[in-house]
């Protein structure tokens, strides 16, 4: 017997529940008809974060960044990278501490970027420091074992 998923769309966030397998096959949006991933990672705010991370099922890696941040911007494209290899497996976000720094402070954010990796909306795993894709993936699989 499967197990069921909650996952957020990637373009409408609707909550949408299916089996597990068939969100590994890249399912859309009940709602939207929209994929309910989008191979890239999702700019969150207040209210998508709670969507996103907070009410769904799988996995959910948040990259907390800032647009001033010069690792960040080095890191970006190979978060980016890692979310084309993770997904559907996992979401990949991104919080921009700058324009939304209520969620930085409310996960104690302290230097950029952070990685955090979130189950069913609770914190598992955190590192600092820009990463190249390889050892994101490695990390994440690591801590997701």
């Amino acid at each position: 017997m499967s197990e069921n998923v909650i996952v957020a769309c990637s373009q409408c966030n609707t909550l949408n529940r299916a089996p597990s397998e068939k969100v590994l096959s890249g399912p859309n949006c009940g709602t939207c008809s929209a994929p309910l991933f989008s191979g890239t990672p999702l700019a969150l705010d207040e209210a998508t974060f709670q969507q996103h991370v907070l009410k769904t099922t799988i996995p959910v890696v948040v990259d907390f960044w800032a647009p001033w941040c010069g690792p960040c911007k080095v890191m970006a494209p190979q978060f980016e990278h890692a979310t084309k290899l993770l997904e559907p497996k996992i979401r990949t976000a991104k919080v921009d501490t700058e324009a939304h720094p209520e969620l930085g402070n409310r996960y104690d954010i302290r230097s950029i970027p952070t990685m955090v990796i979130f189950r069913e909306g609770k914190e598992i795993a955190r590192r600092s420091g820009a990463l190249r894709y390889p050892e994101i993936v490695s990390w994440i699989e690591a801590a997701l074992r």
